[in-house]
């Protein structure tokens, strides 16, 4: 008979790191929470948890078993590790855990963007971690929620399918049994690749924000993000950069969604293109702009989703002129260079990787415990 495992530290003390952490202790498990800023959790401390509202789920008072800010106290007994916090702080939270892992612990990247699981693989070898983990992502996060105060968090909405997939995908069955009974919304991703190219937040969040710039800064995004910012010209370059993904997917033999299988899948809507089914999409009306363009849009999905895509196909023959020029107007809007930043196949150290090694890699793994 296998145990399911019911020790859980959740890494992130934000919008979905409490959601995702009292959400787990209303179900039964035992929680333990980390947030290295230890001022972001220390009301959470003093109640011994957190109130939970949720529509579609459990709700009241979730009983957090430890709160902490030493990473080497928040992982000593967990079987669970779940990393909720932004794709750019991936690559520091595995620098941080790789001292403190222990043989069988399962980490999970909530959501791992596109490569995130790559890339924190490779940071756990270049700090010569030698624990025997199982590594998995998520396509999205599962969790529409937000923080309502110091020890207070809502869930809006339960996504019902989202895929998961381990790094190696031989592992992927045993993260999804080992979750089923908390989340069996989770689904087989088939692989983290197949999981990565499929971030549409790459195609929707940046060039949108960026080609409204203007509107933006001048109304400090008093507009309606997705009716009144995409138009016909707009969605143009949205289905040129869906274009360079699904082909970069494509070289290394994923078949990704497209952005309208994916707007059909998610929200039920269609039309002749982008621009007629994003208007169809009732949801989108009301959610408003960004306030400013200091925003993970562009400081998280550009580096963390755009150039990593970029990236492969630069390396794999295929044409992204289109994401090259959106990855270039953010490193200008932002002063920063984020191809230095981001996540390029030489930092996730895949550069030179055939198609089939590249496969083998995510598929079958290396440096990793199997099962």
């Amino acid at each position: 008979m296998v145990t399911i495992p019911s020790r859980y530290t959740v890494i992130g003390a934000g919008h979905g790191g409490k959601a995702m952490a009292a959400y787990l202790s209303l179900k039964g498990a035992e929680v333990t929470l980390y947030n290295r800023t230890y001022s972001h959790i220390e009301m959470i401390e003093k109640r011994k948890g957190i109130d939970l509202e949720s529509p579609e789920g459990p709700t009241g008072f979730a009983k957090i078993h430890k709160v902490t800010s030493s990473i080497e106290e928040a992982l000593q007994h967990a079987e669970i590790i779940m990393v909720v916090v932004p794709s750019s702080a991936h690559a520091d939270i595995a620098a941080t855990v790789s001292p403190y892992l222990n043989d069988n612990q399962i980490i999970i990247l909530h959501p791992g963007r596109t490569c995130g699981s790559i890339e924190f693989l490779n940071v756990l070898k270049k700090n010569n971690c030698t624990a025997k983990i199982i590594l998995a992502e998520t396509e999205t996060f599962i969790f529409a929620s937000r923080s309502d105060g110091p020890a207070q968090a809502r869930i809006f909405r339960i996504k019902e399918a989202v895929p998961l997939a381990a790094l190696p995908a031989i592992h992927n069955q045993i993260v999804l049994d080992a979750l089923k009974e908390v989340f069996p919304q989770y689904v087989d991703g088939v692989n983290v690749l197949q999981v990565g190219l499929n971030n549409m937040g790459a195609i929707f969040h940046p060039a949108l924000a960026i080609l409204n710039a203007g509107r933006i800064e001048s109304t400090l995004g008093d507009f309606e993000f997705y009716i009144d910012g995409v138009t016909p010209s707009v969605a143009r370059v949205l289905e040129a950069l869906d274009r360079e993904r699904v082909t970069v997917a494509s070289s290394v033999g994923i078949r990704a969604r497209t952005a309208m299988e994916w707007l059909q899948l998610a929200y039920n809507v269609t039309g002749s293109d982008i621009n007629e089914a994003i208007h169809n999409q009732s949801g989108y009306y009301g959610i408003k702009a960004p306030r400013s363009m200091n925003h993970r849009y562009i400081f998280e999905d550009v580096p963390m989703s755009l150039v990593p895509i970029a990236s492969l196909g630069n390396q794999y023959g295929v044409s992204v002129r289109t994401m090259e020029s959106i990855i270039r107007l953010g490193c200008i809007i932002h002063q920063t260079d984020y191809w230095r930043r981001g996540r390029t196949v030489d930092k996730l150290g895949i550069v030179g990787l055939s198609v089939g090694e590249l496969t083998r890699f995510v598929n079958e793994g290396e440096g990793i415990v199997k099962y």
